[in-house]
């Protein structure tokens, strides 16, 4: 597996620092259902407001049900059908509008989503397995395909599958594949104190 582990200002945890979002993937390995398992359990352990856990994971396996997969393959935008041909597993997530014990609107629904979506990210590395989350799909498309509730928020399309050589991509995509991992440095996203307050770092 390609490993392109962050450049960090100070030092983070491993898992976190491994965590990246690569394209490459084997085409001939399947995703066990015991690890697929284990992305789906890690999500379900992330935090949510109320612990009301809105997010919800539509799952298709290309090589248990190959036409339902191809269904929400269809549903990519053309720059991410290139590379996700490869992939074995798509999951869509997804926000319920609502909280569970009271039925009012949870405007934390997408917000926690995402949190979950991180957990299963996270649990891919650990296990060795690539996910990449997009967000160039046509959700209208997925809600009508697959029976979405209408007020449920399509969030992302996820492939997960085995890391593979940069070759098995498309030309185009092995220098994006290859390039170094870039951020914003701490001081353009975090402040203290007051918006645009630098924050203090020692």
């Amino acid at each position: 597996m390609l490993e392109k582990p962050a450049v960090t200002q100070v030092i983070i945890a491993d898992l976190i620092a491994r965590r990246w979002s690569p394209r490459a993937m084997d085409p001939d390995r399947p995703v066990s259902r015991e690890q697929l398992l284990a992305l789906l359990e890690a999500a379900r352990w992330a935090p949510s407001c109320f612990g009301d856990q809105p997010w919800r994971y539509l799952v298709w396996d290309r090589f248990r049900d190959s036409a339902a997969w191809q269904q929400a393959f269809e549903c990519l935008a053309e720059g991410n059908q290139g590379w996700v041909r490869n992939a074995p597993i798509l999951l869509l997530s997804l926000a319920a509008p609502n909280f569970g014990h009271n039925g009012q609107p949870n405007r934390w629904a997408q917000h926690d989503t995402g949190a979950a979506s991180e957990n299963l990210c996270l649990q891919a590395t650990a296990l060795g397995l690539v996910a990449h989350q997009m967000g160039g799909f046509d959700p209208e498309r997925a809600k009508t395909r697959f029976n979405i509730p209408a007020d449920h928020a399509c969030m992302a399309m996820i492939a997960v599958g085995h890391p593979a050589p940069v070759e098995v991509l498309p030309e185009a995509l092995r220098e994006r594949e290859l390039a170094l991992r870039e951020r914003k440095p701490l001081a353009d996203i975090v402040f203290e104190g007051g918006w645009n307050q630098s924050l203090q770092q020692v």
